[in-house]
């Protein structure tokens, strides 16, 4: 994997050099620890993305979300908590534009809408990155806005000067003709699947034409949330030829094996620029996450694993998010 900042890699994460002091390493010997057991919270809201898993979670009963969990010596934070405040807009910075467009979709055979950011100052005069950025099964093109407001975050990341000006796309990822998050939003999973192609050949060459984007795979990222961080390792390592860094916030069952996600550890080692797992401790999926990680451990391949101590909820997607925007395009 070819990182464009320092990378130190430690048994159970990669470390970048700029984050050290906010990483804490593993210490020798916890490799015959045993494994921790502990009960998983309630998940997020799937229809609005409302963080549910509150108050004192490690005291609650049964009836948590996904059942029960196993934590493991290195299922440990890479970094530490976030700022207060990441997502809040600062009236003395520069601000970038949220736009809904709608463009023609050849896999479902009808217009679609994406909410698309553009960062401050942005210029058809100049080339700029893509993240893709996935939704939950609950959520659609709107989601990522409701709790985690990216256009404001990506605002204060790049006024800090903490991010490469970038654009983010976020796409709806259930590809059929009725994509509302509506009944029983889980009968809708295999359009979840479909969204592949939707992706590939209807997505991208909307934004590719109608934006000035660096358009190869070094300047493509694709990450997401919960069945969108699925969809995100399963198309993204699918496809390293179009994404060179993917994440996986809390991914969920749709999840394809280890094995099928990377069949080949070694090539997938040399195209990756990075590849991000984060899960929450109190998430009752983290059981999905934890066997890629192991799978990529015992294959050698450099990766993320950040677990923190939060729920399947919207405060860890939105500090994965705040965490793996400063790391691409660099």
């Amino acid at each position: 994997m070819k990182f464009d900042l320092l990378i130190k890699i430690v048994p159970c994460f990669v470390l970048l050099a700029g984050h050290r002091s906010q990483a804490q390493e593993q210490q020798p010997g916890n490799v015959s620890e045993p494994a921790t057991r502990v009960q998983a919270a309630p998940a997020a809201n799937p229809a609005n993305g409302a963080n549910a898993a509150t108050g004192d979670r490690s005291r609650r009963g049964r009836g948590g979300f996904g059942g029960p969990i196993e934590l493991n010596p290195d299922d440990k934070p890479a970094f530490d908590e976030p700022p207060a405040g990441i997502d809040k807009q600062r009236d003395d910075i520069p601000h970038g534009k949220l736009e809904m467009i709608e463009y023609d979709s050849k896999t479902v055979g009808t217009t679609r809408k994406m909410q698309v950011y553009t960062p401050p100052g942005y210029s058809k005069d100049k080339k700029y990155p893509v993240l893709y950025l996935l939704h939950g099964i609950g959520g659609d093109e709107t989601e990522w806005q409701r709790f985690a407001h990216p256009d404001i975050l990506l605002d204060n990341l790049i006024a800090d000067g903490k991010a490469v000006p970038m654009i983010i796309v976020m796409p709806n990822g259930r590809a059929q003709k009725n994509d509302r998050a509506e009944g029983n939003v889980f009968a809708a999973a295999p359009a979840f699947a479909t969204f592949e192609r939707d992706l590939l050949d209807d997505v991208i060459p909307a934004i590719e034409s109608r934006y000035s984007v660096q358009a190869d795979r070094e300047h493509r990222a694709l990450a997401g949330l919960s069945m969108g961080g699925g969809q995100s390792l399963n198309f993204g390592l699918a496809h390293l030829d179009t994404f060179a860094w993917v994440g996986g916030f809390s991914s969920a069952p749709n999840t394809k094996a280890p094995d099928e996600l990377l069949p080949d550890p070694a090539a997938a080692t040399k195209q990756l620029k990075l590849l991000w797992l984060s899960c929450g401790n109190k998430d009752g999926l983290i059981r999905i996450s934890q066997r890629v990680h192991s799978y990529l451990k015992e294959n050698n391949v450099p990766h993320i694993w950040h677990v923190d101590g939060n729920g399947h909820d919207a405060t860890h997607w939105r500090n994965s998010l705040y965490r793996f925007a400063q790391l691409i395009f660099r």
